[in-house]
C-alpha cells in the first residue's frame, strides 16, 4: 500500500523503504513508527493504513501525533475507513493526554482537503514545511560543531 500511496503522490521513484527497514521501524527494540490498518468488512482483507509517530508541542508541553501518510485503496474510498483511522488515532490523543493531531496534505489534493475539512480539520496557513535531504543535508552536518551543539538528550 505505501507503494500504492506514492504512485497516488506521484512520487512512485522516491518510495525507497525496504521491508526490513519498515519492520524495524515499526516492530524493532525501540519502535519508531506505528501504524493502524483498516480493513475490509466482509472480507478482512487490508485497504488502508495511518502511519504516525509521537512530536511534541514546547508550547503545551504535552505529545501529540504527526500522521505521516493516510492511505486507503481507491476502491474502499467513502467506505468510512480514512474517517476510522483518523477517528482511531484522535481517540488515541484523548485517552493519552496529547493536545495536537497534525498532519500535511499536498495542495492539489482536493478530495482529500475536502474530507479533512468535512471532520473539522483546519489549515495552519501561516506555516511553511521546510525540508533538508541529500546532498544540503550532508553539508550542513559537516558544519556540525557538537561542542556548541551539546546533546541533553542522550
Amino acid at each position: 500500500m505505501i507503494r500504492e500511496l506514492a504512485e497516488y503522490e506521484r512520487e512512485l521513484e522516491s518510495a525507497r523503504a525496504t521491508q526490513e527497514q519498515l519492520h524495524d521501524a515499526l516492530f524493532g527494540a525501540e519502535p519508531a513508527v506505528f501504524a493502524l490498518i483498516a480493513e475490509d468488512d466482509g472480507t478482512g482483507a487490508p485497504v488502508g493504513f495511518a502511519l504516525w509517530f509521537r512530536n511534541f508541542s514546547t508550547w503545551t508541553g504535552t505529545h501529540g501525533i504527526y500522521l505521516e501518510d493516510l492511505f486507503v485503496r481507491p476502491e474502499a474510498r467513502g467506505g468510512g475507513h480514512g474517517k476510522a483511522l483518523l477517528a482511531a488515532l484522535a481517540a488515541i490523543c484523548v485517552e493519552r493526554g496529547y493536545e495536537r493531531f497534525e498532519w500535511a496534505v499536498l495542495d492539489w489534493n482536493e478530495p482529500s482537503i475536502g474530507f479533512y475539512r468535512s471532520i473539522g480539520a483546519r489549515p495552519q496557513d501561516e506555516w511553511t514545511v521546510q525540508r533538508l535531504t541529500g546532498e544540503a543535508l550532508r553539508t550542513l552536518a559537516h558544519q556540525a560543531d557538537v561542542n556548541k551543539a551539546a546533546s541533553l538528550s542522550n
